[in-house]
């Protein structure tokens, strides 16, 4: 189900993302620190405004405090009454308040329309209205609501019991809007009774002060970490370019550029990797081409021996011709003689026209011939060649083609070899049982399969089987003489033709070639309408080097990638 709408553009966006910090060194060190270099200093940050601001409480604490045991002294000597009904009361205590208030002001330093900002209340302990003075400030009325209400119970439940007693409240005593408040509460013992005295300081001044330090905090860390940031753009850059450069630099080596060189500035440890760099691929170089030219001469030299022995091999051919042609008339040893001169030299002439080929290959001279053609005539045609061979080492060739022609781009020359090679080889190794040949297609290839019942391929010999002169069992008697090159030179002809030729094979289940190739010429191969690996094979078992046996997948099988084709 596609995505829509933002969650479409989110999921995009993670996904380029993502793509940036896996191929980006740069992206990655940058974000680990700013990361890491935000986690610190906000913990910084924090660390030092909560010092700051518990150094600026533990002040107000230590001011009020003193303010708190003043008043209450004072209060104590101020209300020196007969008894509650004293008609001195009234009067006693607006003044007390004024004065108390004063002082409060005063020692806080707070400020205020009223000139303190503080307010002070004395409230009777039971609640007893009748000795409630009036409040001799403006919002006493405000005050005393918010002294009485019931998020201060437990501060008035300490004051009751004789304790002084402090809380945090957040009030609106002004209807200058809510803001907080430190509550201070002591037990005056009077003749008059017990009265609460309170306290309201405004922290005004402290939150303004905190908030102060954490602005200030907050914008030198957001500075800290731009800068953290920019000097590790800065201190990467400097690193990854060099780097980015040798990349680059290598990219183009391996591309055939072989004059590519790094930009070599200072004395540092980059130039020194720069110069480094550069008598690498100094050293490359000369060795590349010094290879190079011994492959031409080793290739040319091939050539030229391959046409060079054209010659004096027509000569002993024709000589050989005869001399076989006559060789009822010698005597048994020289007829014997005849017959295997006659054989070494048709063996001796295949591999001339074999190493001419792979000389063609090497030198890229090999060109395609294609032309639409049908395969099944060809498959039949090679087998037929074959069957005198086949019935003489007693594997038969099986053939299991369509009745309807198979058409396909190919240069038939070259195909048939490649499947002379491959029934060759299966009724070689055969082991006396049939050799099953099968081709089909389907929209976009064609394949033939070729499979023999022999002994088989031991795990990685099918990585083997291609390579120029290689031999599964060099001590095993041939029935025909191979020169060694037949599985190169098809190998060569598939990839020429853009297609695969894949092995497969188990000890003991044989083993199978499949040859896949385009229906027209220049198409690129994704599938083959043949499987590799035949049906019914058992899993290949391979021997460890302690002598124990592991299951090797389902088979022993390799594919041979060719003109970009697929791995199976």
């Amino acid at each position: 189900m596609r995505r829509r709408g933002p969650g479409r553009w989110l999921y995009q966006g993670w996904l380029a993302g993502r793509k940036t910090w896996r191929r980006s060194l740069q992206v990655r060190v940058v974000s680990i620190t700013l990361v890491l270099s935000s986690v610190l200093i906000a913990a910084f940050g924090v660390l030092v405004t909560n010092r700051i601001t518990t150094g600026q409480l533990g002040q107000k604490f230590e001011r009020t405090n003193n303010i708190v045991n003043r008043g209450g002294q004072y209060a104590v000597n101020q209300l020196r009454v007969d008894s509650p009904t004293d008609a001195a009361l009234p009067a006693t205590v607006p003044q007390l308040l004024l004065q108390l208030l004063n002082d409060a002001g005063g020692a806080a330093g707070a400020s205020s329309e009223s000139g303190t900002g503080v307010q002070v209340a004395i409230v009777p302990v039971e609640d007893r209205r009748e000795i409630l003075a009036p409040q001799a400030q403006p919002d006493g009325e405000q005050a005393l609501r918010v002294l009485r209400s019931t998020e201060l119970d437990g501060l008035r439940r300490y004051v009751r019991e004789g304790r002084v007693a402090r809380q945090y409240i957040t009030a609106d005593p002004d209807g200058d809007g809510a803001r907080p408040f430190l509550v201070y509460g002591t037990l005056v013992r009077t003749q008059a009774g017990e009265l609460g005295l309170y306290y309201m300081f405004p922290l005004d001044d402290e939150v303004d002060n905190a908030e102060l330090v954490g602005t200030s905090v907050s914008l030198t860390g957001i500075t800290l970490v731009i800068l953290l940031a920019l000097l590790a753009a800065i201190v990467t850059r400097m690193v990854v370019s060099p780097v980015r450069l040798a990349a680059r630099t290598a990219q183009r080596l391996s591309a055939g550029l072989l004059d590519q060189r790094m930009e070599v500035r200072g004395e540092d440890d980059l130039a020194s990797l720069a110069a480094a760099f550069n008598q690498m691929a100094a050293n490359l170089q000369r060795q590349i081409l010094r290879l190079e030219e011994m492959s031409r001469l080793q290739r040319r030299f091939t050539s030229d021996v391959s046409h060079e022995l054209r010659t004096p091999l027509t000569t002993v051919r024709m000589a050989a011709d005869l001399i076989f042609a006559e060789r009822e008339d010698f005597d048994p040893a020289v007829a014997r003689s005849a017959e295997l001169l006659h054989a070494e030299l048709d063996r001796f002439e295949e591999l001339l026209t074999d190493l001419l080929e792979i000389s063609r290959f090497d030198a890229g001279f090999a060109s395609l011939d294609a032309e639409p053609a049908d395969l099944t005539p060809v498959v039949r045609r090679v087998a037929d060649r074959l069957e005198s061979l086949a019935e003489r080492v007693g594997s038969p060739i099986v053939l299991d083609v369509p009745d309807d022609p198979v058409i396909a781009e190919v240069d038939q020359r070259r195909v048939e070899r490649v499947l002379r090679n491959l029934m060759g080889n299966a009724v070689e190794h055969g082991e006396h049982r049939p050799v099953r040949v099968a081709l089909a297609a389907d929209d976009h290839s064609v394949a033939i399969t070729v499979r023999d019942a022999g002994i088989g391929l031991k795990p990685g010999e099918e990585k083997l089987v291609f390579n120029r002169f290689w031999r599964a069992d060099p001590s095993r008697a041939r029935q025909t003489g191979g020169t060694g090159l037949g599985l190169s030179i098809s190998l060569e002809d598939a990839r020429l033709h853009g297609g695969w030729l894949e092995a497969w094979g188990a000890p003991g289940q044989g083993a199978q070639f499949r040859l896949v190739l385009p229906l027209r010429a220049g198409d690129r191969l994704v599938s083959a309408p043949l499987p590799l690996v035949p049906e019914g094979a058992a899993p290949a078992v391979a021997e460890r080097p302690n002598g124990s046996a592991a299951i090797v997948g389902d088979a022993v099988a390799d594919v041979v990638e060719i003109g970009g084709g697929r791995a199976e």
